[in-house]
């Protein structure tokens, strides 16, 4: 198939030339009703924000551009089928999990998942058994999770439905998820892979696999976060022998919104484009820049650039640290101060994500040192503390209380110290990575109290936890 294709931004090019008199939705008739101060925003874009017309084709139907774009897509990732998603890698996550699993069913889900994958796991009214990934101590972070331990939990639960990844971890981490995959499928059992922050993995051999490449079964990417495609852009790949694609399409019409966004659509089109476009000189050139920005990162007073473990990881994302007593969030507060926005900060680190440029496109090394610089310069000597592992957790848990149970019992509000060894009624995340700390149903332990403490104490921002903000936490009495 010829990549080079835009059909559906060429289609609504096309429509918009025509000078179209809109007596259809939207209300803002191709940007015309909109206040004089914010068309110079809007008025461009909204001209393509059009709806289901003749010619424009339905996403939730599609025979005509739309259905060329996704081909396209499928094409060129190499999938049975391949779908765009205009409510973001959630509604991916929801419906491939949903239409993977059962009411009752086992699935074994990686602990370090986004809040998504349990969302979808409790609307199948599913049973999660929870593996614990791997800990990089220098980080501080958890990676994915060993071949080691989805065989015993396979052993354990040999009646696992499916299994759930994540891949790559946000900081770009990957692990040998190809192992797990055959070994999956030897049992039988599907491989589900929440890939947001894989996008653009297929585009070069300079980034690793995807696992849409190692044959999961079903594989979701947030393409607005590495590809040129708005927010809430993403796809959706079917690979599957043991799935019903079907299914997968069934969930998605019924979770997807009945007014899905062209601009959106029409960006996720491009965004394949500029991916299947994606040259090894263009690659080449990305490395030389990103090794220019390490290098002179790492020349700073007061940071250091780390480095993924055999030099494994997504080159797109580079962690730095404070050599100091500053926080992550105290770097990323400083670097705010001059215009630099990064994309999460946790205890220890900041995290940056490089854009996938290509070759002779701007992007101003020097100037945007030069800003760091600046904003490192007040950094004091005192020396960091020693990263503690406070957020392991145990290889293989489950909940202690079901759904069903959780919903006929009344929580109550007790104080963080006297909350070891009771069972969570909260579903804490600190967002982002929008990674749960804690499920409800699950049992506390002393390390999570520590580092909920740790993170309230460098300035961490929860999502679910404003309980927290006062010294108490929500749980389910025995």
């Amino acid at each position: 198939m010829n990549q080079n294709k835009m059909p559906i931004f060429d289609a609504l090019k096309a429509h918009i030339e025509r000078s179209p008199v809109s007596f259809h939705v939207p209300g803002h008739k191709y940007g015309g009703l909109l206040p004089d101060g914010v068309k110079g925003y809007f008025q461009e874009l909204l001209k393509l924000d059009a709806t289901e017309l003749n010619g424009l084709d339905d996403l939730h139907s599609p025979e005509g551009i739309i259905l060329e774009a996704e081909d396209l897509l499928s094409h060129f990732h190499g999938t049975k089928r391949s779908f765009f998603l205009v409510n973001g890698s959630t509604v991916g996550n929801l419906a491939m999990i949903m239409a993977a699993i059962a009411e009752d069913d086992t699935v074994l889900v990686q602990r370090n998942c986004h809040k998504s994958v349990l969302n979808g796991v409790q609307l199948a009214k599913a049973h999660p058994v929870f593996l614990g990934p791997d800990f990089d101590e220098e980080w501080g972070v958890a990676g994915g999770i060993s071949l080691q331990t989805v065989k015993l939990a396979m052993d354990e639960y040999p009646d696992a439905k499916a299994i759930i990844l994540t891949y790559p971890n946000y900081y770009g981490m990957v692990n040998d998820i190809e192992e797990i995959i055959q070994y999956s499928h030897t049992k039988g059992i599907p491989v589900l892979i929440d890939e947001a922050h894989g996008a653009h993995f297929a585009g070069n051999e300079i980034f690793p696999r995807s696992a849409v490449q190692l044959r999961a079964d079903i594989v979701v990417q947030s393409a607005h976060k590495t590809l040129p495609a708005m927010t809430m852009g993403a796809y959706l790949h079917f690979n599957s022998e043991i799935l019903s694609e079907r299914r997968v399409s069934d969930y998605l019409q019924i979770l997807q919104s009945s007014s899905p966004s062209y601009p959106i659509m029409a960006s996720l089109d491009m965004a394949r484009h500029y991916l299947a476009a994606y040259s090894n000189e263009d690659a080449s050139d990305l490395l030389l820049k990103i090794a220019e920005f390490r290098k002179k990162l790492q020349q700073i007073r007061g940071i250091q650039v780390l480095d993924y473990q055999n030099g494994k990881g997504d080159p797109l994302k580079i962690t730095i640290q404070s050599t100091t007593s500053l926080s992550g969030y105290d770097l990323q507060s400083l670097l705010e101060g001059i215009g630099i926005f990064a994309e999460m900060a946790d205890p220890y680190n900041v995290l940056l994500v490089f854009p996938l440029l290509k070759k002779d496109m701007d992007f101003s090394i020097e100037e945007i040192i030069k800003r760091f610089e600046t904003a490192l310069q007040p950094i004091p000597n005192t020396r960091r503390s020693k990263i503690v592992n406070s957020i392991d957790k145990p290889g293989i848990s489950k909940l202690s209380l079901s759904v069903e149970e959780m919903r006929s019992i009344t929580s109550q509000s007790i104080p963080l110290e006297e909350a070891v060894g009771q069972i969570s009624a909260q579903l804490l995340i600190p967002y982002p990575p929008g990674i749960p700390l804690l499920f409800p149903g699950e049992k506390i332990r002393t390390e999570d109290i520590d580092f909920i403490k740790l993170l309230l104490k460098t300035g961490a921002r929860f999502q679910g936890g404003d309980s927290l903000k006062s010294g108490r936490i929500d749980i389910f009495p025995k």
